[in-house]
């Protein structure tokens, strides 16, 4: 008997040292990073930002690829991840905070927020008002104005249907101005490109959005920027943007980006992503690539990131309740 069990725990070691470390496991032969939107708008953002900072850093050897599925900020992906590809090693799906509010409302069908594995956020970016440069709405103050007189008289554009957050963001502000968010008018788009073209276009006099889709506007002759949703001002070049709160609209609307992988993907290329992660998020060339894209610091990865998830679900859908949008 001794010498049986002084044998097996001799050969334990080798055992031990014939399995893969995690530190062995090896990246995904091809990566994919899908946007749930068409190209130009915060998913397509957060896609480009994991595609050349992972490259630029080394953590993969191939470029990623970038595809795009749009349809109803995230579901159609959501489903067809799920459904058809639930076990890809290499894909990651991007997602934001409006992703969660429309899976809090039941917008992503039977899924639920069990049925994917929730691997990182890359950043947080903050909700904004904008409009023409030459508007003559020069503040958040003369645009609630005027929707408070004439609700008519103001057509909102932004990146997705009624009950979403861009929706909720203005909802919000209108409800401060004492204005039914159900007078508003309000034009859905599919992504944050879009909006942002009719904008230019004039064919819609206001947009709600992320601040991040703005970067390229700011300082420029287009857009005026005319609040940030943060509950204070911004730093570096955004510092001239004034927030809600200090015109007198006391909202706040912060947007987490990140990414998940589909739910039978196993256990250690799911740790892969997140040791790839956490790594990525100490990075020089990610942090760079993160402030270029207008993005602040936000980082959870793994179990701390899927508890942080579930718990915004739910505050989501208490929110989107207050707006009957819920059961």
């Amino acid at each position: 008997m001794k010498k049986s069990l002084i044998a097996t725990l001799a050969v334990f070691p080798l055992l031990l040292g014939a399995l893969p470390s995690q530190a062995e496991q090896k990246a995904p032969s091809r990566t994919e990073c899908i946007a749930p939107a068409k190209p130009g708008g915060g998913f397509d953002l957060t896609c480009k930002l994991l595609q050349v900072s992972m490259l630029e850093t080394g953590a993969i050897e191939k470029p990623m690829r970038v595809t795009y599925m749009p349809g109803g900020v995230g579901a159609v992906v959501y489903n067809a991840v799920i459904a058809q590809r639930p076990d890809e090693p290499g894909t990651v799906v991007a997602f934001s905070g409006g992703s969660l509010l429309n899976l809090a409302q039941g917008k992503f069908g039977r899924y639920g927020v069990d049925d994917v594995r929730w691997v990182a956020s890359v950043g947080t970016d903050y909700g904004m008002i904008a409009v023409r440069a030459d508007s003559p709405w020069k503040n958040l103050k003369d645009l609630m104005t005027a929707l408070e007189k004439n609700p008519n008289d103001v057509v909102f554009g932004a990146g997705a249907s009624i009950g979403s957050q861009d929706w909720m963001k203005t909802a919000l502000v209108a409800q401060q101005a004492k204005v039914d968010p159900r007078k508003m008018r309000y034009v859905a788009f599919e992504g944050g490109g879009e909006p942002i073209t009719a904008l230019l276009g004039n064919h819609v006099q206001a947009i709600s959005g992320d601040l991040s889709e703005m970067i390229p506007y700011v300082g420029g002759d287009k857009i005026r920027v005319l609040a940030v949703l943060s509950d204070k001002r911004l730093p570096g070049k955004l510092a001239d943007i004034p927030t809600a709160k200090e015109q007198g609209y006391d909202v706040e609307w912060s947007v987490m980006r990140g990414f998940y992988v589909g739910p039978k993907v196993s256990d250690a290329d799911y740790q892969w992503w997140v040791d790839a992660f956490n790594k990525l998020q100490q990075s020089d060339e990610f942090k760079k690539q993160r402030d270029l894209r207008g993005l602040f610091e936000f980082n959870k990865t793994g179990k701390d990131l899927d508890a942080y998830v579930k718990k915004q679900v739910t505050y989501y859908r208490d929110k989107a309740k207050e707006f009957g949008l819920a059961k």
